[in-house]
């Protein structure tokens, strides 16, 4: 029994540590809007000239529609997409991993990304002697600690040299279930071409037949290129599927791994107590109340759910201690708490039933069956 108690409690700490965390970054807002934001991915495929102006040039018409509120141009690791773009930045011997994201001065009002501190970078910032950023709160917290980071210099490879201009609350660009990471926001230029994704902030009511016209419009002005349209509302819901679907199947692995672990300590359990039905109605014959009786049984199979628990603390207590996946020990200790209190309610119910079958057993009946 304590083999199997231990085994639930490590089956049960891993589930829970993984519900835990979804949920709590299911519950910190994610930082910017996207219903009703489009991505537009152009690709120039086999053209090589001029790529620069002609993704410019496109930007500027997609502005000039009426339906259009806004449009920025932006890396490929756009929000709920599956790029990611990241390195380290050093400030003060404190170095940071973030994720880079390489966007024109609209990001923020197509996203509608509110700033704490400072502002958004702004063209003329181009000449200036440091490449202008924009971070999020927590690179801030991580970077400067205590400080804060308006007209920081931050260094990029020793190569590099940021100056941040603006600091932005939250920004989980993949999705509700991602942790609020470190983000850095770098300024593209205009003749930038490597850069070719556009978000578009459309205005209310803007439907399909507006994808149909400026794709065909664009696919004119473009010849030979790629251009896809996504709707970052479908794209969110791709990536919380695929956030969701593999927590539901170890959900349901862990719940009939549970299930069995339940079964099998309810069968040991009832059979143990058949056993003892002598010294039930021994006890009973002395008068001990049949409350007392299934007290007895749970006192026991507590004491063994604790013992094969302090077995499994030993391991889980290494989780947090030793910063593994660097979560937040919170979430550990939040899982550890809540595993201890389920392994108990299992036993219990467990423990229960037959406990509380052999403490009905009348005395006489069961000193005669003995």
């Amino acid at each position: 029994m304590i083999i199997e108690i231990w085994a639930a409690f490590m089956v049960l700490f891993g589930v829970l540590t993984l519900i835990v965390y979804n949920v709590r970054n299911y519950l910190q807002p994610i930082g910017f809007e996207y219903k009703q934001v489009w991505n537009l991915d152009l690709a120039s495929n086999q053209d090589t000239t001029e790529i620069g102006s002609k993704l410019e040039m496109a930007l500027q018409r997609i502005k000039s529609y009426k339906e259009v509120e806004s449009a920025s141009r932006m890396s490929n690791n756009t929000p709920f997409s599956a790029s990611t773009m990241g390195n380290s930045v050093t400030y003060k011997k404190v170095s940071v991993g973030a994720d880079f994201y390489n966007t024109d001065t609209e990001l923020s009002k197509t996203l509608d990304l509110p700033l704490i501190k400072g502002r958004w970078y702004k063209e003329g910032d181009m000449v200036a002697k440091f490449i202008p950023i924009v971070i999020n709160k927590q690179m801030e917290d991580k970077l400067f600690l205590e400080e804060s980071a308006l007209g920081k210099v931050i260094k990029w490879d020793d190569k590099k040299s940021f100056k941040v201009v603006g600091v932005v609350d939250k920004f989980k660009a993949k999705g509700e279930f991602m942790s609020d990471k470190p983000a850095l926001f770098q300024m593209i230029d205009k003749d930038d071409k490597w850069n070719s994704n556009v978000l578009i902030k459309t205005r209310p009511g803007t439907d399909a037949n507006f994808e149909a016209r400026l794709a065909k419009d664009l696919a004119v002005m473009l010849p030979g290129w790629g251009i896809e349209v996504t709707y970052l509302t479908e794209s969110r819901k791709n990536r919380e599927n695929l956030t969701l679907v593999p927590v539901l199947i170890f959900l349901i692995v862990s719940g009939f791994l549970l299930t069995n672990v339940a079964l099998g300590l309810f069968g040991v359990l009832n059979l143990n107590i058949a056993r003892r039905k002598g010294e039930i109605g021994l006890r009973r014959a002395m008068g001990a109340t049949e409350g007392k009786v299934t007290g007895q049984f749970l006192g026991e199979i507590w004491v063994l759910a604790t013992f094969a628990m302090l077995i499994g603390l030993i391991f889980a207590v290494q989780f947090p201690l030793m910063n593994v996946f660097d979560l937040d020990s919170k979430i550990y200790i939040t899982a550890i708490l809540a595993t201890i209190a389920v392994i108990y309610i299992i036993v219990t119910l467990c423990a229960w039933f037959p406990s509380r079958q052999a403490s009905l057993i009348h005395p006489a009946v069961a000193l005669h069956e003995e």
